[in-house]
């Protein structure tokens, strides 16, 4: 073991040519640090030993779970890339860091959203699913060389100040995001909460410009709604550990209050983020009376999750309005409501995500993030490109007042009269 340890040093550092791995030339520093940790691989629970440990435990999972298969020898030229990015000059560089680089150049060349996870980021991942986190309250990804908003989470900071889906962030507080990992310039958004954070960010054709915000203690209510004329509006902002709970609340209330004036439900899921994909599914569930809310396909298994008889709403209509910020969980609902002609969805084109993330504990208390499957609607669509609603409505940014809510309103009454 201690010589297919040494290997891997060997090979990340580039003085091993295999694997189709192009050929570098580091220099004598690299030389004599790449063969002292080489040397000291597997000598100790500590040090290099655990070090290689951790990579090659990482390694295993990509190799094993990942949503599709892996080359070996493109995984390793990753992490190699990765390194020498990070270090040009790997002798004065600690063990883990180099390790911890190699890491994450690995996983960024497999998609934006895979990710090791180090004790905060752990923390955070879990903070957030409770619905509870430090930041300026935004979902993201990676597109090209920038930060690309999936959506700001309602009430937050970074909607406060403006933020929308769609922006990229090029800078934070003057440091370039430009090659940086999704979880690295995460990191640079993120901070204690009171202290700013000075955003650069290029909307459309504009000109790039400054967004001042400062960091906050974020709780997300998952779920508010109104009762207005007749018509119950639900809003969903994010897919927490108390999405469901709180929606069959407003749900049973609204349905108490409304009594026979209840006409149905305009359900908004624009700029949800996702979430927990139990709690979408739960959702879905409450509404469907049968058949596929999604199903997920991985390297090894295909499953379908199904709904049970019951509907909440007991067959009220549904009127649902996405946007390109509604992603994830959020168009697993939107898309198994639509393709079982429970609901109408109004708006624009959702975000399109269509993959699942698992996050794997590791012993140390880090974690992996890792692409392990893609969703598919109950028609057997990919998620992957969006959702189209059954009506677009475009906002118009020069009008006062919410068009498409307004469409949807429209929408409810129209299908009530018609029942």
């Amino acid at each position: 073991m201690n010589v297919i340890r040494a290997a891997l040093f060997l090979l990340l550092t580039g003085l091993v040519v295999g694997c189709g791995i192009a050929q570098h030339s580091p220099g004598p520093e690299a030389r004599v640090a790449a063969k002292s940790l080489a040397e000291q691989v597997g000598t100790s629970e500590n040090g290099s030993g655990a070090q290689f440990q951790l990579f090659a435990k990482v390694f295993d999972q990509v190799r094993t779970l990942y949503v599709d298969e892996v080359d070996d020898a493109k995984l390793l030229t990753a992490a190699a890339d990765g390194m020498r990015k990070a270090f040009p000059e790997p002798a004065s560089a600690a063990e883990d860091k180099l390790v911890g680089a190699a890491i994450e150049g690995m996983l960024a060349a497999l998609d934006p959203y895979s990710a090791y996870l180090n004790n905060r980021s752990y923390s955070a991942v879990r903070d957030q699913t409770r619905g509870e986190f430090g930041g300026i309250g935004l979902q993201v990804t990676k597109e090209g060389d920038f930060i690309k908003v999936i959506s700001p989470i309602d009430g937050t900071p970074a909607a406060q100040a403006g933020v929308k889906a769609g922006d990229l962030i090029t800078h934070a507080d003057g440091h370039p995001l430009v090659g940086m990992t999704l979880r690295a310039s995460v990191l640079r958004l993120r901070g204690p909460a009171g202290s700013e954070v000075l955003l650069t960010v290029k909307r459309a054709d504009l000109e790039p410009f400054g967004v001042a915000i400062v960091r906050a203690r974020i709780h997300i209510k998952a779920v508010r709604w109104s009762l207005q004329d007749g018509i119950g509006y639900i809003r969903i902002s994010s897919f927490t550990e108390k999405a469901t709970r709180e929606f069959v609340e407003a749900v049973e209330t609204m349905r108490s209050q409304g009594g026979d004036t209840l006409l149905g439900l305009v359900l908004d899921l624009r700029n949800n983020p996702g979430g927990l994909l139990e709690q979408s599914v739960l959702i879905s569930d409450e509404l469907l009376e049968r058949g596929t809310i999604v199903s997920t396909r991985s390297r090894v298994d295909q499953r379908f999750f199904n709904a049970r008889a019951g509907d909440i709403a007991v067959g009220l209509p549904i009127v649902v309005l996405v946007n390109d910020g509604s992603a994830s969980a959020a168009e697993i609902l939107a898309g198994a409501l639509k393709d079982h002609g429970r609901a109408i969805l109004v708006g624009g084109r959702t975000f399109g995500k269509g993959s699942v993330q698992t996050i794997i504990p590791f012993e140390n208390n880090d974690g992996l993030k890792l692409t392990t499957a893609r969703y598919y609607t109950p028609s057997g669509k990919s998620v992957d490109g969006g959702i189209e609603p059954n009506i677009l409505v475009k906002q118009d940014p020069d009008r006062e007042g919410d068009e498409q809510r307004e469409r949807a309103n429209l929408e409810l009454s129209r299908l009530a009269t018609a029942r």
